[in-house]
């Protein structure tokens, strides 16, 4: 009997090793999958998403994550789910659970406080008190789900992670269509939020009063066929422009009347602290935008 007891206590560090690196590689990719939720709540950017870059960026993160996986499994969760056994059994008499992140804790923290005091850039404390915090809580995940002694425990642990990162796009992406989340959309301006002026960021501005009246001078005037990697052309003058709030935010708009320039109606963009009128630069779908940003208040 003495002899099944034993057998049965005894890990596979191997075994440990492999469903730790899986937990790491799941919980990577819950987070990713949780940034790409995040970002549709956020405006859109000024380029494009290069799709295909970004999906070879993904394919050389799969294999940098599992490398640094692999390496903090063998400095950090491997020494501590033993330091938990020996401890428990020294202290207590027995393993308990929550000897794994007490001693992941201890692990972590000396090269974690290390670099901050190394580091010549002044550190928050606070941010490498967070930083100590979600590393353990991390690594902690990887050793106590590699500790437990279940029949086919990597294969129940690859169906579950994928189960969970799948669960949670789609949960999130059903979120973001029935408006549980805040998918973005752009603020309510009014004519109230134009005059005063908005800027290109270089040298192109419009100046809005409030009777209606705009100077542009330098202001982008992008055409169908620009190339979108070119800055358009710029445009100068005086003219009258009105807002449309059209049926949502979405299709609200503001003309501009200018002679000698020939915009489209501007989009509205940003968000409320900051709004932005944009137009596309070349082709609708090439999603370059020229964008203009409040600068001033005016009157």
């Amino acid at each position: 009997m003495h002899e099944k007891h034993e057998t049965r206590e005894k890990r596979s560090y191997g075994l440990m090793l492999l469903v730790s690196v899986l937990v790491g590689c799941l919980e990577v990719a819950l987070t990713v999958v949780v940034i790409f939720l995040y970002v549709e709540t956020q405006p859109p950017p000024d380029t494009p998403v290069d799709h295909t870059a970004l999906a070879g960026s993904l394919l050389s993160l799969g294999m940098i994550v599992a490398v640094v996986a692999v390496l903090l499994t063998l400095l950090f969760v491997l020494p501590s789910v033993a330091l938990a056994h020996l401890l428990g059994r020294r202290i207590g008499g027995r393993e308990a659970w929550w000897w794994v992140p007490l001693t992941t804790a201890a692990l972590v923290a000396p090269p974690i406080w290390t670099f901050a005091s190394y580091n010549a850039v002044e550190t928050q404390p606070v941010l490498v008190f967070w930083f100590w915090a979600i590393s353990t809580a991390s690594l902690s995940a990887g050793g106590l789900i590699a500790r437990l002694r279940h029949p086919q425990l990597l294969r129940r642990v690859a169906l579950g992670g994928v189960a969970l990162v799948a669960g949670t796009g789609l949960l999130g992406a059903l979120g973001l269509t029935a408006g549980l989340l805040p998918a973005y959309e752009p603020p309510r301006i009014g004519p109230a939020t134009m005059p005063g002026t908005w800027g290109d960021g270089l040298n192109g501005s419009l100046v809005f009063t409030s009777d209606g009246r705009v100077t542009a001078d330098g202001v982008g005037e992008p055409r169908p066929g620009d190339d979108p990697h070119v800055l358009p052309p710029p445009c100068s003058g005086s003219g009258t422009w009105s807002y449309e709030p059209g049926r949502s935010v979405r299709t609200q708009k503001v003309r501009i009347q200018v002679p000698g320039c020939s915009w489209p109606a501007w989009s509205v963009g940003g968000t409320d602290g900051e709004p932005r009128l944009y137009q596309h630069i070349g082709h609708p779908d090439s999603g370059y935008l020229y964008k203009l940003r409040k600068v001033t208040d005016g009157s």
